[in-house]
């Protein structure tokens, strides 16, 4: 055995005893998950909006009288647009799993990934919440009743849309934020999503004043093209040092 002091500098040097290898993420397709939630959630508005012709979807600026007499006759469009959003919310908490996954494998250790798993879940939760409302609000013995109607209408609406835009800042806010610290994504997704999370919390400010309305689409619309974006940006690899069997076995044996 060779003593300590003797040892060959050259069998003990970290590049002849390690090599590098890349490591994959093993997890759906990021990319996928965020077309297909976008895609499924504007496929749902299109029976409910001016591309399917008047009357429209109403807010919740209309009468009354015009939110109840919308949903006691038609039916069979809200029932569409909850059935294809109802899928989205699915695709979105799948994105959302497999996002947090990706960046602690990416060696996210912040809290951050955990703020944007809390949002993705709390978005996707209300969501569905929404829809389910929806699809109460469109039942027989339901749409007779005006006063029912109508208040159910204001509750979808209070978790499809200010309980959504609001959590989804924080998902936003989770991934933009470590990603930006660990260079995982390029500088204008970053930018884009932080903004977009900045507008989603501000959005907040609706329940006591309805002025703030334009904040809740702000954060929807262009949060798809962050999301997709994301989806294509984040890194799936990351570089891991492995012994090299030959050379790992000779340093040991010359100790």
């Amino acid at each position: 055995m060779i003593a300590p002091g003797n040892m060959s500098a050259n069998a003990m040097t970290p590049q002849n005893a390690i090599g590098t290898s890349l490591q994959y993420h093993a997890g759906p397709s990021l990319a996928l998950l965020a077309i297909l939630y976008t895609s499924l959630f504007i496929a749902g508005l299109y029976p409910v909006t001016v591309f399917a012709g008047m009357p429209n979807w109403p807010g919740p600026w209309e009468p009354a009288s015009v939110i109840v007499q919308y949903f006691q006759t038609h039916a069979a469009p809200v029932l569409i647009c909850m059935f294809l959003q109802f899928g989205a919310m699915i695709c979105l908490g799948l994105f959302t799993a497999a996002t947090v996954s990706r960046m602690q494998f990416l060696g996210v250790r912040a809290a951050g990934s955990w703020n944007a798993l809390f949002g993705g879940f709390l978005t996707v939760f209300n969501g569905i919440t929404a829809g389910l409302i929806l699809w109460t609000m469109i039942r027989p013995g339901v749409m007779q009743l005006p006063s029912i109607l109508l208040g159910l209408y204001y509750l979808a609406y209070a978790f499809g849309g200010p309980g959504f835009s609001i959590p989804m800042g924080l998902l936003m806010a989770g991934v933009s934020i470590p990603a930006a610290f660990m260079k995982l994504l390029p500088r204008w997704i970053i930018i884009l999503g932080l903004v977009l999370a900045i507008a989603g919390e501000l959005s907040w400010f609706y329940f006591v004043s309805p002025k703030v309305l334009f904040l809740i689409p702000l954060t929807r619309f262009p949060g798809f093209i962050w999301l997709i974006a994301v989806g294509f940006a984040l890194p799936k690899v990351r570089p891991s040092t492995i012994a090299r069997p030959g050379e790992a076995s000779a340093a040991v044996a010359a100790v």
